[in-house]
C-alpha cells in the first residue's frame, strides 16, 4: 500500500466498491464493466490505484464482480 494510505482506507475502499457492485448487479448488462466504469469515472487516481494495489495483494473481501472491475482497471488505458 500507498504511504499515504489511512489506516483502515484499503477496507473502506473494498466496501465501497462492493456497495456499487451490489448496484450495478441489480441493473440489467455488464455488471463488472458498470463498476469499472464508475470506479474510473469518479474515484480518484490514488483510490484506484490502492484498490489496484489491495487485489495485486490477495484482494481479500472483494466480492466477484468488484474483483473483476477492478481486474478491469488494471488492463484499462489510463
Amino acid at each position: 500500500m500507498s504511504a499515504h494510505s489511512e489506516p483502515g482506507r484499503p477496507e473502506r475502499l473494498v466496501y465501497m466498491a462492493n456497495q456499487i457492485a451490489k448496484f450495478f448487479a441489480a441493473q440489467p448488462g455488464d455488471a463488472a464493466g458498470g463498476v469499472a466504469n464508475h470506479l474510473k469515472s469518479f474515484w480518484d487516481p490514488q483510490m484506484r490505484a490502492e484498490i489496484i494495489a489491495w487485489q495485486a495483494a490477495g484482494g481479500d473481501g472483494l466480492d466477484p464482480v468488484s474483483a473483476e472491475a477492478v481486474g478491469r482497471l488494471e488492463t484499462a488505458p489510463r
